[in-house]
């Protein structure tokens, strides 16, 4: 068992996840931690890809996907919080109409995808400076995806840059869409749906979409450490 992990309250997150798409976790990293991960964005070695964002109309800002074996905090991330998570995933699959269901243990699912031909990781680190940001979207990367992922925040708001806030949208069927800023510290983490989630009508269950993203840095640099549980074709 991983202690940040396990000091969670999950009945919270559980609860804000069900009502809202998505659940701060505060602290779970601590600044030691984050300075760590963060300078790994420096080295070359340890990564399997860079993507500019403005090359691909992405926003503006980079990003770089970590290579197996995966740094051993991050793989200790991926393998404690999973467990938590699988029966919230299967729950949302159940009530959404969906077959897919996922198993208890990481590497289970991680050989589906693998089978599959998602054999590529996805936990990744972004980096952003001054006018940077990141337009909405959804991490997918294959026909196997877990609905559900972490970021982690790595700088401190206010100190180490400013602006560059964590935005998440949610669509309704034949409604306007809602906007949510999910408001994050250092060290803090955002648990989130990673593409639509469930929601109770007067009809019974339906399904709502929703994508994320990070507005313009005004200044300074930040740095995001995202978890993804499902792997990339």
């Amino acid at each position: 068992m991983d202690p940040r992990v396990e000091a969670i309250d999950w009945p919270r997150a559980t609860a804000d996840l069900d009502a809202q798409g998505w659940a701060l976790l505060p602290s779970l990293l601590g600044a030691e931690d984050c300075d760590a991960l963060a300078g790994l964005y420096l080295q070359d070695s340890g990564f399997r890809s860079r993507v500019v964002m403005g090359r691909h109309g992405f926003g503006q800002g980079e990003y770089k996907y970590f290579s197996y074996p995966l740094p051993l905090l991050i793989q200790a991330l991926r393998t404690a919080l999973y467990p938590r998570l699988a029966p919230i995933a299967n729950r949302w699959h159940e009530r959404m109409g969906k077959a897919a269901r996922f198993p208890d243990d990481h590497a289970a699912f991680l050989a589906r995808c693998h089978d599959a031909g998602q054999a590529r990781p996805t936990p990744l680190i972004l980096q952003y400076g001054p006018g940077d940001y990141n337009c909405l979207h959804q991490d997918l990367y294959g026909e196997h995806v877990f609905p559900l992922q972490v970021a982690v925040l790595l700088d401190e708001p206010g100190q180490d840059f400013q602006g560059g806030e964590f935005v998440m949208t949610e669509q309704r069927p034949r409604m306007q869409t809602r906007p949510m800023v999910v408001p994050l510290r250092k060290g803090d983490a955002v648990l989130f749906a990673v593409n639509s989630r469930p929601m109770h009508g007067v009809r019974g269950d339906y399904q709502v979409k929703l994508r994320h993203g990070v507005s313009k840095l005004i200044s300074g640099k930040r740095h995001t450490v995202g978890v993804i549980f499902h792997d990339a074709t």
